[in-house]
């Protein structure tokens, strides 16, 4: 029986999951928001509050242990003098994790892992041209400099009513 065994292991070793851990847990400080498997999310979602409580302590015991577990220096800095005071009323859940569905390649279900409390960015879609332009394509200003040609009927039926 696994009683009180609560780590996923995610079949890694335990020094390269403490490692992969960390470094999501430093993107997650630097980006807001991540993209990765929901087992490897469920995995970040502790660590990641344990290290918001230590700012949220903001001793240099705290910022000291932090650094132990996260490794840089900019990312415990980002945490304690930006994520830990956002959070400071709340009393633990720092983190929200939505599901995405299931990737394409492999089909794992991957999800987004984000601050609660972070502030709403507005991604702006780039709008993507239709059609692909290749090697000898002409220029867009050559395109619409000339004039649009019509049809023979169209002419034709142009012609008849000039002439009425």
């Amino acid at each position: 029986m696994r009683h009180q065994k609560k780590t996923l292991k995610l079949g890694l070793t335990a020094a390269h999951r403490k490692s992969l851990l960390a470094n999501q847990v430093c993107s997650l400080i630097e980006h807001q928001r991540i993209k990765t498997t929901l087992a490897k999310a469920k995995a970040v979602r502790p660590l990641a509050e344990k290290m918001v409580t230590l700012g949220k302590k903001g001793s240099l015991h705290a910022r000291r242990t932090a650094l132990a577990v996260l490794r840089q220096k900019g990312a415990v800095k980002k945490l304690f003098e930006d994520i830990a005071p956002r959070s400071a009323a709340r009393n633990g859940g720092y983190t929200r994790i939505v599901k995405l569905g299931a990737r394409k390649s492999d089909s794992a279900p991957v999800a987004f892992i984000e601050w609660v409390d972070a502030p709403q960015v507005v991604e702006e879609a780039v709008p993507e041209e239709k059609g692909k332009k290749r090697k000898g394509a002409k220029s867009e200003t050559t395109t619409e400099a000339k004039p649009e040609r019509k049809s023979k009927k169209s002419e034709a039926a142009e012609s008849e009513e000039e002439s009425k």
